[in-house]
């Protein structure tokens, strides 16, 4: 492609709206223009990258026997109503109706879908497993878009399911994905590491993320420093630990007025925040549940609400309803005669000895209270886990990053199948549910994550497997005939080998060509300038500050070097 006839889009200065490095670096370069809120056009230069990850997935997947086809991203209300996902999902569904008033939304996911295809289309075990994936638009209402692609309310997505008949073959396919992933994300020249995740209302049995480390992630991932233990922190565990063995004491009443945080109790009482125990209350549907934990902890609601299980509402209880359950004033709640529906005690809590709690008695607090002898509770994982705490499989220590999911697997089993009725009859003759999976890649988050790693202050440094062009020829001087005629041998050369090429044949400074190609991340540079008197081009790569000086003729085995270097073909 000659420069020269491209839409070329680069911008000098920083968009006011942009708040990250992919965001800046997107727009500046010409990637991609806002349209609207979280909305965007890819422009030809982001086309191709985004295009370029795509073939990666489609190989990728298509290797583990996956079969790709599209479906509509227009659905109707009766399959997301059947699967009772149609009032549960909420504010960030696209709805809308057609002429007639029926209910259609912009599919923000099709789990709906690929069960429907599956139960009109499979009948018998004899066709299992299949596995189907596509390459589409997804849409959701974001409350708040923002980091440009990497919460943005229309992007590009592959989902995968998968239909099996027993768990057997689903656990096989769940690791093949897995290992599809992992391929993936190498090739992409992503950094991305595979975590236990919450299923969310995706739903199932289990599932993984894979995160990119980001200063602007959205979750908190925890890792260990010892071993491969990762997870999200809605799924993140630690070893709880078990405070000092002390002879239970008598529950005393202590008169504690104007306290109203575990910061004001700790200066009164004159202990650490361990020795006190916080009782916050929930709503969960129409039931209030009590959850306890350590005064230096928090209560992590996902976790929760899993314990419960079929929750669609969780939030904070009310003032009111506390005052109901505890007779007293918000922040004197405690587990002794509290009156709610479940008593949930983290595990943690059920290790400490002669601990402080709310008395349910405005202005007092209990201490020297004990779980077993005081009271009783269920017993579980109800928190989040803390920097420095220990790794629930090899007892190392924990810490904690920011991340940006880039990919999600999940065993969803027989979730929408049962609610669906999609079924297939076994070798026996009967009925069953298929046993699903499902297997999700952002493409666009993909690509701004890809940006978020390699970058520097001139602009993005693609790796060569995703780069839009792999090679920019840059003639100095486009009236000087002989820079001109090399530059041209050169990339006529380079395009017969099969490499992508850019002619940067415009009427600029030299420096103003080097800028966008810097700007615009194309991996090798070829300058066609005063030294072809000697024979000599310079090739610089995108990712090194020098540049070197080589042969005329020796251009092409420079960069067929430098896919090999890369572990890639040139196609």
């Amino acid at each position: 492609m000659r420069m020269s006839n491209m839409l070329v889009l680069t911008l000098r200065e920083v968009p006011t709206e942009a708040e990250i490095v992919s965001h800046k670096l997107m727009l500046r370069s010409g990637m991609m223009r806002k349209m609207a809120s979280g909305v965007y056009n890819y422009m030809p230069l982001g086309l191709k990258v985004l295009n370029k990850i795509e073939d990666i997935v489609r190989e990728e997947m298509n290797e583990e026997g996956a079969q790709e086809f599209l479906a509509s991203a227009m659905l109707p209300a009766e399959l997301w109503q059947e699967s009772g996902r149609w009032d549960a999902y909420g504010d960030e569904m696209f709805r809308l109706k057609d002429r007639n008033q029926r209910d259609f939304c912009l599919g923000p996911t099709h789990e709906e879908v690929f069960t429907d295809i599956a139960r009109n289309e499979i009948k018998s075990y004899k066709q299992l497993p299949v596995n189907l994936y596509q390459i589409q638009t997804k849409y959701r209402d974001e409350r708040r878009p923002r980091f440009g692609v990497m919460r943005s309310r229309e992007f590009v997505m592959k989902d995968a399911y998968s239909f099996d008949k027993d768990q057997e073959g689903l656990d096989l396919c769940f690791n093949k994905m897995n290992e599809a992933y992992v391929r993936i994300f190498n090739r992409c020249g992503l950094d991305a590491k595979c975590v236990e995740a919450d299923s969310g209302a995706i739903g199932g049995s289990n599932s993984a993320e894979f995160m990119v480390k980001s200063d602007v992630g959205e979750d908190d991932v925890v890792f260990c420093n010892d071993c491969n233990y990762a997870a999200n922190m809605e799924k993140a565990s630690a070893i709880p630990e078990k405070s000092e063995k002390e002879d239970l004491k008598d529950v005393n009443k202590i008169e504690t007025p104007n306290t109203k945080t575990i910061e004001d109790l700790v200066k009164l009482f004159n202990v650490s925040k361990k020795k006190f125990i916080k009782t916050l209350l929930f709503k969960a549907d129409n039931k209030i549940i009590a959850v306890m934990v350590r005064g230096d902890r928090e209560v992590n609601e996902v976790k929760v609400a899993n314990f419960l299980g079929g929750v669609d509402d969780f939030n904070m209880a009310s003032p009111q309803e506390v005052v109901l359950a505890t007779s007293a004033a918000v922040g004197f709640a405690g587990p002794i005669g509290i009156k709610v529906d479940e008593l949930l005690v983290d595990a943690e809590v059920s290790k400490t000895h002669n601990f402080i709690v709310g008395a349910n008695e405005t202005g007092y607090h209990l201490e020297n209270v004990n779980y077993g002898r005081d009271f009783q509770g269920k017993v579980g994982d109800f928190r989040n886990v803390a920097v420095g705490e220990k790794c629930p499989e090899c007892g190392g220590e924990i810490t904690i990053a920011r991340g940006t999911e880039v990919g999600h697997i999940f065993k969803l089993g027989t979730k929408y199948s049962e609610s669906m009725k999609a079924t297939f009859i076994d070798e026996n003759g009967k009925q069953k549910p298929f046993v699903m999976g499902c297997y999700g890649i952002g493409i666009t988050r993909t690509m701004a994550s890809i940006i978020e790693q390699h970058n520097d202050e001139n602009g993005i440094i693609w790796p060569l497997s995703v780069a839009p062009y792999h090679v920019v020829v840059v003639p100095v001087n486009i009236k000087d005939e002989e820079q001109m005629r090399i530059a041209e041998a050169i990339y006529t050369s380079l395009k017969k080998l099969g490499v992508q090429v850019l002619m940067d044949n415009r009427n600029e400074r030299a420096g103003v060509k080097f800028k966008d190609s810097e700007l615009m991340g194309i991996p090798m540079r070829i300058t066609v300038g005063k030294k072809i008197n000697e024979g000599s081009v310079e090739f610089k790569l995108r990712s090194e500050s020098d540049n070197e000086l080589i042969k005329i003729e020796e251009v092409c085995d420079r960069v067929k070097e430098e896919f090999e270097i890369n572990n890639l073909k040139i196609k």
